[in-house]
């Protein structure tokens, strides 16, 4: 068995180079690029994604970030700042990764969290309007295609992978994402449209010569859904794993899906490969990747760094037992 080890996307901090030396010297083998909301939200998990959304413009409200409709091309100030940061957080990857020939990741979030989490030009979610969410996803797509050319310009002899982040799937699967005025709460979207809304990015990220894997740190991850979208793994917490969710995990990765393992602090070596045992598969058939619970924002640096070095050593020593 070889495992490896990688982030989630966040860290902390405003300096992109100091951020992606760390990624580099503690992630060698499957680094990512850093993401620091510090900078501001054009910066964060959100915004990231706005910038990169093709042919729609967006604004950020004081209740967050808006769809701007017609006639804003290019989108509001903050949309192209987002734009700016990527740039320059790109040009400090390519400065940095000159002959790397690894795995390298980028993080964007998915259909259905912009969905729960943009609002239409009139007020509301995107969630709330069926046209709306089906243009989001198409839009989200074709920017994330772009950006995975871009990526492979700038580092080309790195394998790419693509973590779509959907922390806010099973809310929208479960009627739990409130309106604007919260009181009420969105109809929840079955499971057959959220798995061809997921799918449509998740295509565009294959198309694009990119390996697409989606992230959820929410307990009731659905997972089938996930691999029926077409992800090549799924990234969750492990700690969150009730006795269903193992089962249907053990049949998916049984099935090839590879399993990026999100571990709390506390977990060592051989939480883990109690783990596989009880998945009761050939985790050697898998892609097996160990990663933070969650995102680093509120870490320090060190912090950060120490938590990728122990990542490090738990997926040399999984590698090792296998």
């Amino acid at each position: 068995m070889t495992a490896a080890a990688t982030g989630v996307g966040s860290l902390p901090g405003s300096d992109i180079h100091a951020a992606v030396r760390l990624v580099l010297d503690e992630l060698p083998d499957l680094a990512h690029l850093p993401e620091l909301p510090e900078r501001g939200a054009p910066a964060a998990t959100t915004g990231r994604a706005v910038g990169l959304l093709a042919d729609l413009g967006a604004d950020l409200q004081p209740a967050g970030w808006r769809l701007t409709g017609a006639g804003t091309p290019g989108g509001g100030v903050d949309q192209r700042r987002a734009r700016s940061l990527l740039a320059e957080d790109l040009d400090a990857l390519e400065e940095h990764t000159q002959g790397y020939d690894g795995r390298i990741k980028v993080q964007v979030a998915g259909p259905w969290t912009l969905a729960a989490t943009v609002e239409r030009p009139r007020g509301d979610r995107l969630l709330a309007d069926h046209g709306a969410r089906r243009d989001l996803a198409q839009s989200l797509a074709e920017g994330v295609a772009g950006h995975v050319a871009d990526v492979r310009r700038r580092v080309p002899s790195a394998a790419l992978v693509v973590q779509v982040d959907e922390p806010a799937l099973p809310a929208v699967l479960a009627a739990a994402v409130p309106t604007a005025s919260g009181f009420g709460r969105h109809r929840a979207v079955h499971e057959p449209e959220a798995a061809a809304g997921l799918a449509v990015v998740v295509h565009a990220v294959r198309s694009a010569g990119a390996a697409p894997v989606v992230h959820c740190c929410a307990g009731d991850v659905p997972i089938g859904l996930l691999a029926g979208a077409g992800a090549v793994a799924v990234s969750l917490d492990v700690s969150l794993l009730d006795a269903g969710r193992t089962d249907a995990l053990a049949a998916a990765v049984d099935a090839g899906l590879g399993l990026w393992a999100g571990l709390p602090d506390s977990t060592e070596t051989p939480d883990l490969l109690r783990l596989l045992e009880r998945l009761g598969t050939d985790p050697t058939a898998a892609d097996l990747v160990v990663t933070p619970a969650c995102g680093l924002a509120g870490a320090t640096a060190d912090g950060a760094r120490r938590t990728y070095a122990r990542l490090r050593q738990v997926a040399r020593q999984v590698s090792e037992a296998g």
